[in-house]
């Protein structure tokens, strides 16, 4: 059965939303499997899976205002033409006041959307691998290289990374010496998911931020259908957790590297699921 093309409940005109979500179906970066440019269509049929009322927040899904733009048209473009071109909509969205929401494709959509924002912000990414590499396969806008590139734009100490548990050597000795706080999955384990989010936010403490949530962030036995699977992951309830921590900072969010060819859907259900969570913990904050 299909379901109408965009996430459900985001039936709310441009002009009046507050809350602006649009896909980015691109995927050439993509260092193993195949497939994440499928990643918003599949997203947006699995949001029409849940019910409206979200009892953990208590909000209602039709009364937050929000507008499903569409695909940005990117499939054709390089990974550099396709930087300038979520930054060069990203800014129109925050001219007019408009909280963005970005679904993946690859995670070499985020830079670009990071960049549109003041250079004061804070960054959180959740993910499985560091992405600090400086180019991969000869390209500084891979997906490889996602942190190293937002760190060109914001200062490296606004900028945190939790839940990986994959990197080259290299990458992540550099990554030490220059101060980049992280937090790996096994740590998180270690010390609890609680203790984290407290020396995450001791480090952001004030700062508006951008969270970037990468699929692969969490085990693969949770969401199998993912570009680049990392066993040992966190579960979707320490995800949950961690935007629950941060939702009175958030200023935007994008969801990345759902890979519909490898599971039967349960990774975009998750991803759907997630959406809603920053959805509904975003418009909670806002209304109170």
């Amino acid at each position: 059965m299909e379901f109408p093309d965009y996430f459900a409940d985001a039936e709310s005109r441009l002009d009046d939303a507050s809350f602006v979500l649009f896909g980015v179906p691109f995927e050439k970066t993509s260092s193993f499997r195949h497939g994440a440019d499928k990643g918003p269509s599949e997203i947006r049929q699995a949001s029409w899976n849940f019910e409206r009322y979200d009892l953990r927040t208590g909000m209602n899904f039709e009364d937050i205002l929000v507008h499903d733009y569409g695909n940005l048209d990117v499939q054709k473009l390089t990974s550099k033409e396709l930087f300038q071109t979520v930054k060069t909509f990203t800014a129109t969205l925050l001219e007019k006041q408009k909280i963005p929401i970005a679904l993946g494709g690859d995670h070499s959509i985020t830079p670009g959307i990071v960049s549109a924002f003041p250079k004061d912000i804070a960054v959180l990414s959740l993910d499985a691998h560091m992405d600090y590499r400086q180019e991969y396969k000869n390209d500084i806008y891979n997906h490889a290289c996602v942190i190293r590139r937002i760190a060109d734009h914001i200062p490296l100490q606004n900028i945190a990374v939790l839940g990986l548990r994959s990197a080259e050597k290299e990458e992540y000795e550099i990554a030490q010496k220059q101060g980049l706080f992280f937090r790996d999955a096994f740590t998180i384990n270690n010390i609890g998911i609680k203790k984290i989010i407290q020396q995450t936010k001791a480090l952001l403490k004030g700062k508006k931020i951008y969270l970037t949530l990468d699929i692969d962030v969490v085990d693969p036995a949770y969401a199998p259908g993912t570009s680049t699977p990392e066993p040992f992951g966190l579960t979707p309830m320490q995800v949950m957790e961690i935007i629950e921590g941060f939702s009175p900072q958030l200023i935007g969010c994008d969801l990345v590297e759902v890979c519909p060819p490898y599971d039967q859907g349960q990774t975009a259900i998750l991803a759907a699921k997630l959406i809603n969570t920053c959805l509904s913990l975003m418009w909670k904050e806002r209304q109170a």
